[in-house]
């Protein structure tokens, strides 16, 4: 099969091309410009333009078919490589069913993250586990690992571990072996209008599966007893005092992540017992989840109330004093969370620099909510301090750091790039 992937250099993209050119597939694309992931793909043979006009994609469909064209979400539906790819009848397509179609040919059993909270750092530790007990693993991750890359074909595999994301529906292209879900909260409001609409997928994504491991809490919120679907679903007040990762969320992820081993080794006639626990409580972590830039100082990419009442819990277990910055994600999302932003989801915070909202995809309909607004419901105004990133701000970090306070950023927006790049 060959493979045309529009914006290939894209963070998406480019490792799913990856992907499909270590199982075997013939690959190419274009991009706007080259970067760093354009440059790693041309290294390996792979033939990349950055003219999108249409003219490359053409030349080379005339020259030898090409069979599928992969894009983002993110590409115009006249976008010109989109509009020939039609004309010429090539199967057009987002990448994840043809993730989904890989894994098909390849034979794979399927172990797919899914859940509002947690699908990251739950993806990795499986990833990681399995290739402790030495059972050969392909993955896709939405970040990078510290032990790999964000996502690979390993030739030999018998699993594919994949982080299944809900926008878009995309999670539904899939028919996993095993599909953990981590945490539910109602979430991606530009793509489910109403938090029924949100379980609904979630219920399908299950139905779908040939077995799901969960927590009770989250079954509950479903709301539907009557799921046609196997399931193991656990107390989430059970003792987890054996996993010795920090964080209460951590340590519930970790816990699934154990279910998803202990039926893998199954699968394979294997026993892991106490190797399997090593292994989880062994994990080096992934990027932008809990990630220490320097002393003190950590990053990570969580941006829903849940989310930040989780990760300041995890802080606070390191820290006597915590410093939160904080950058909401989207303003549609803001308007949907904006009454869950209350004293108990940063109790954990000792001081609180919040920053304007990073805007991403956004209904131009809706007022933009300030920062004003959004931490109106925060009694600890004397805690609270709404800041812009610029020197003011860094100079407080800095002030924080020196006397010791660990200081944690958080958003999935440019918080991150901005005190990665004051860090270097």
């Amino acid at each position: 099969m060959r493979i045309y992937f529009s914006g290939i250099g894209g963070v998406g993209i480019g490792p799913l091309a990856e992907i499909a050119f270590d199982a075997g597939y013939s690959i190419l694309g274009s991009d706007i410009h080259a970067g760093l992931m354009t440059q790693e793909l041309e290294k390996r043979g792979i033939a990349i333009s950055y003219d999108q006009s249409g003219e490359f994609l053409r030349a080379q469909h005339a020259d030898k078919p090409i069979d599928w064209l992969v894009y983002t979400a993110a590409l115009p539906d006249d976008h010109p490589e989109l509009v020939a790819a039609r004309q010429l009848g090539i199967h057009t397509a987002k990448r994840d069913e043809l993730l989904s179609e890989i894994i098909r040919e390849k034979n794979l059993k399927l172990i797919a993250e899914a859940g509002t909270h947690g699908k990251t750092t739950t993806t990795g530790l499986i990833v990681w586990g399995l290739g402790q007990l030495g059972i050969p693993v392909s993955y896709s991750i939405g970040t990078t690992l510290s032990f790999g890359p964000s996502g690979q074909f390993v030739p030999g595999s018998h699993y594919f571990v994949y982080e299944a994301d809900e926008f878009d529906r995309n999670f539904l292209q899939f028919t996993p072996w095993l599909s953990v879900i981590t945490a539910l909260d109602y979430d991606h409001p530009d793509t489910y209008p109403t938090p029924d609409d949100y379980r609904k997928a979630f219920v399908q994504f299950i139905e779908q599966s040939n077995y799901t491991v969960l927590w009770e809490k989250d079954l509950r919120y479903l709301n539907q007893p009557d799921i046609a679907a196997d399931y193991s679903a656990f107390d989430e007040f059970m003792d987890l005092s054996h996993i010795k990762l920090a964080g209460n969320h951590t340590r519930h992820n970790a816990f699934l992540a154990l279910e998803a081993l202990g039926r893998a080794e199954a699968a394979e006639g294997l026993e892991g017992g106490a190797k399997n626990l090593e292994a989880i409580n062994s994990f080096p972590g992934t990027a932008r989840r809990f990630e220490k830039l320097a002393e003190n100082l950590y990053s990570d990419y969580g941006h829903h109330p849940s989310e930040i009442a989780a990760t300041l819990q995890m802080a606070k277990e390191l820290s006597d004093y915590v410093v939160l910055v904080y950058q909401p994600h989207q303003n549609i999302r803001q308007h949907e969370v904006r009454n869950q932003y209350v004293d108990a989801v940063f109790e954990q915070a000792d001081e609180i620099y919040w920053l304007p909202t990073y805007l991403s995809r956004e209904d131009p309909k809706l007022e933009i909510l300030p920062p004003s607004e959004l931490t109106e419901q925060l009694s600890r105004t004397d805690a609270l301090h709404l800041a812009e990133m610029d020197d003011e701000l860094w100079s407080n970090i800095r002030r924080h750091l020196d006397a010791g306070h660990l200081v944690l950023c958080m958003g999935a927006g440019t918080v991150d790039g901005w005190v990665r790049d004051l860090t270097k």
